[in-house]
């Protein structure tokens, strides 16, 4: 396993805002921009998918994880953030190389130029299938908050924790009061993003709503079939362009009327025949554009 020490980490969701990219500082629109859309850098997991260990080795998601950053960092246009969309280390809350994982992705990613900020997104690895009051408040103790908004550009993200929606493995019932909390403060910034000037509104989350059709039945990789259809509605009633979603551990994706539901697959270990990559997002005025690179193919020049 890799020793990095125990470097600080500047967690800048707080008070669910992202500190520098408030709608004061860049709710107008500024011309077309890129980001990085990426997820489940899942420290630990090839070793344990493979059957190599448990879990205790993740020098391949930190070789893959230092090329995403190399990308990133020699990238024009400078990206305006790069994000992870969940499964940030592969060890439950509590469990056996969590906090060594924890750090040495940490570490990894001081490599990344200060004016490209990480956005961290909440996966199931990160608080638990069925999350507990304790695993948030220690994820956001680690992270920061486990859902947020903010603004580049005149465009609205939303931040979510997909772990407060029940699927086939999980169960939120557990922390009733912080997935009502986290519930009004979605329908609150729903409600605000409609009477808002923002270019685009979209979506960042871990467990896909679906994977091929909003009707399709529950298993794994979705969030329950009731609760995806009231919530897509709610998406849509509010005008969000995009979702962004990682957890399937391959590229998938499909539409839900006019809104585009991308799965992006990991960083780190593959279940299919995609190989570790991450989407590159080119934002204009009329449209939220994006395709997948595998770590030898991300362009180092990114043409509008």
């Amino acid at each position: 396993m890799a020793s990095s020490g125990d470097p600080e980490f500047v967690k800048r969701a707080k008070n669910h805002q992202f500190e520098g990219f408030t709608k004061e500082l860049e709710g107008e629109w500024q011309g077309p921009f890129v980001f990085i859309q990426a997820a489940d850098t899942q420290y630990g997991m090839i070793n344990d998918w493979e059957g190599r260990g448990d879990g205790n080795e993740w020098e391949e998601e930190i070789s893959l994880t230092k090329k995403a950053i190399h990308a990133a960092n020699t990238m024009e246009p400078r990206p305006k953030f790069f994000i992870v969309c969940g499964d940030l280390v592969h060890a439950w809350p509590g469990g056996k190389y969590r906090e060594e994982q924890e750090r040495d992705l940490k570490a990894t990613f001081t490599a990344l130029r200060s004016d490209v900020p990480l956005v961290c997104v909440c996966g199931n690895h990160d608080v638990g299938n069925s999350p507990t009051q304790e695993s948030i408040i220690k994820y956001r103790h680690s992270w920061g908050d486990d859902y947020f908004s903010f603004w580049v550009g005149g465009v609205k993200f939303l931040v979510i924790n997909s772990s407060y929606y029940p699927s086939n493995y999980s169960d939120p019932s557990v922390v009733g009061e912080l997935k009502k909390e986290h519930d009004d403060w979605l329908d609150a910034e729903l409600e605000e993003a409609k009477n808002s000037d923002c270019k685009h509104l979209v979506v960042f989350q871990h467990i896909p709503w679906f994977l091929t059709s909003v009707d399709e039945d529950n298993e794994y990789f979705n969030i329950d079939r009731d609760v995806r259809k009231i919530m897509l509605a709610k998406f849509k009633e509010a005008g969000v362009r995009t979702i962004f979603c990682g957890h399937y551990h391959r590229n998938a994706g499909a539409f839900y009327d006019n809104m585009e539901h991308v799965i992006t697959s990991a960083i780190g270990c593959q279940l299919g025949k995609d190989k570790s990559g991450l989407r590159v997002v080119k934002v204009t005025e009329d449209a939220v554009a994006h395709q997948y690179y595998d770590m030898d193919s991300i362009p180092q020049k990114v043409d509008f």
